[in-house]
């Protein structure tokens, strides 16, 4: 790891000589298509730049680290939330991005060269694996312990920090399977003296437990597609037979031996190269299997256990591109194939399942959870189809977002209070918690907090301040430079007067 020191001397976050007890690290993408950390640099650095300061950046084209900050010192990289701010106790540092890639909307994005965009993404992982076993050797931290190593994402979901989806968006835009789990997980092997490859250690099925559905299908998805990439067998197929055999990852041979594909230790006496199970590993189980009539019989078989996910999706791959009835190939020409449909009715007249309508189900879960998004062919790409999420379709300035994946729009319609997810055509598809927005009276103490047009430091001031008062609070939003903007009363009407309240204390 290069490091080199380019302390951002004129910025607020420097001069203000706050300092924090650093209790944790908190890893973050920059969200926008530039690779060079010295553009940051050169425009952070300045007494007028009091939006944000982080502690580091990690340069796209080299890897080379930039630290910003003294690590002890308090940066604003993360907002705040309900249980206050990450900016108080946690380094925070910025992954630069790849120049090819274009953002579509919220955390979507086109990326014109994917092989340069992964290589951009993989020099950053590590670069930034290094540097936090570094910091948490400096600290005295433990990488694996609760809310120790987080990224924004996560600092969201613990209320501390603001709603952003980063780095979790870039990694699985493009593809490259890095979990924030398996980053903790590096870092530990290189504290311990190993590589900052997170296949090293990988996804234990435990993991996923507590998660919701959606969750778990975010977290495996990348990792399907990168098990494409290798072999060629569809990620949305592989992806529907991982839920439907494993119940998301938390059946209990799941989560006692990592197997989510029901592989017994034999299976019809076959065996194929590239088998990614140990040979010895085993799991005794009951299990139910259909005979022809439909009817159950219960048997206990010796099951695979693998030492993580990613083996028990890559045996399963290479289980179906090397098993054989007799001398021919029981699933001949599943590589390459991009029908959904077709492979999964490959699968079955391959005799991989007794289940009678084991095709219906495996498409079944596709078109739910809209599963293509994972095959390489869909992977960073736009879909036709939008879904945006609104509080009314007639009511297009409450947009949250427009998303190419129902299951995203879901999740965002679940995180904001009063919003639906619309199709195209107006019609609403889903439905999240519906309560009424109460105003509340908050009291400003400085005298020039700005008024602007609408909620962030994106928009334009209208070059009024609020002055020190009492104000009604009609509506809140999120946007950059703030954790919560909120609408004034006197300017509901036109819906153009917005403050951070940030600043502002409620009643």
């Amino acid at each position: 790891m290069k490091l080199v020191q380019s302390i951002l001397t004129r910025n607020p976050c420097y001069t203000a000589g706050r300092k924090i007890t650093v209790k944790g690290l908190m890893l973050h993408s920059v969200g926008c298509p530039q690779p060079k950390a010295s553009v940051f640099i050169n425009s952070w650095n300045s007494a007028g730049h009091n939006n944000a300061c982080v502690h580091g950046f990690i340069d796209g084209n080299d890897g080379t680290v930039y630290q910003t900050l003294p690590w002890n010192h308090r940066g604003w990289h993360c907002g705040s939330g309900s249980k206050g701010s990450g900016n108080d106790t946690h380094i925070g540092v910025e992954m630069c991005e790849p120049a090819c890639i274009k953002y579509t909307g919220d955390s979507f994005f086109t990326c014109s060269d994917k092989t340069t965009a992964r290589a951009v993404a993989t020099r950053t992982y590590e670069a930034a694996v290094e540097l936090f076993a570094m910091l948490c050797k400096q600290y005295n931290l433990n990488p694996t312990a609760d809310g120790v190593i987080i990224s924004h994402k996560e600092g969201r979901s613990r209320g501390i920090a603001s709603n952003h989806g980063d780095p979790e968006h870039l990694w699985n835009g493009l593809g490259v399977g890095y979990t924030m789990d398996g980053f903790r997980k590096a870092v530990k092997a290189k504290m311990d003296g190993g590589t900052s490859d997170s296949a090293t250690s990988g996804l234990q099925a435990s993991s996923l437990k507590d998660l919701s559905e959606m969750d778990v299908i975010a977290k495996t998805g990348p990792l399907f597609t990168a098990d494409q990439k290798a072999s060629g067998i569809l990620a949305s197929v592989s992806l529907a037979q991982f839920i439907l055999e494993s119940g998301y990852g938390k059946s209990e041979l799941a989560q006692n031996a990592n197997n989510c594909f029901g592989m017994k230790k034999s299976l019809s006496g076959n065996t194929w190269g590239g088998s990614a199970w140990n040979g010895t590993s085993v799991y005794t189980k009951e299990t139910q299997e259909q005979n022809a009539d439909g009817s159950y019989k219960t048997v206990t078989a010796d099951f695979r256990k693998y030492a993580c996910v990613e083996d028990s999706i890559a045996d399963h791959s290479a289980y179906l591109l090397g098993a054989k009835n007799g001398s021919k190939l029981r699933y001949d020409g599943i590589s390459g194939m991009t029908d959904y449909k077709a492979v999964a009715q490959l699968i079955k007249d391959g005799g991989y399942a007794t289940s009678l309508t084991y095709v219906e189900k495996l498409c079944s879960i596709i078109e739910k959870w809209n599963l293509t998004q994972y095959d390489t062919v869909n992977a960073g790409t736009v879909n036709d189809v939008w879904y945006r999420v609104r509080k009314t379709w007639a009511d297009a300035a409450s947009q949250k977002g427009a998303f190419h994946s129902l299951s995203n729009a879901r999740k965002c319609a679940d995180e904001n209070t009063g919003y639906s997810v619309f199709d195209e055509a107006g019609k609403v598809l889903y439905t999240g918690k519906q309560t009424t927005f109460q105003p509340y009276l908050v009291k400003v103490s400085i005298p020039d907090l700005n008024i602007r047009k609408g909620p962030g430091t994106d928009k334009a001031k209208t070059k009024k301040y609020t002055g020190i008062g009492v104000f009604t609070i009609v509506e809140e939003a999120d946007g950059i430079g703030a954790s919560k903007w909120g609408l004034l009363k006197s300017y509901q009407k036109n819906r153009d007067g917005w403050i951070s309240l940030d600043y502002a204390s409620k009643v």
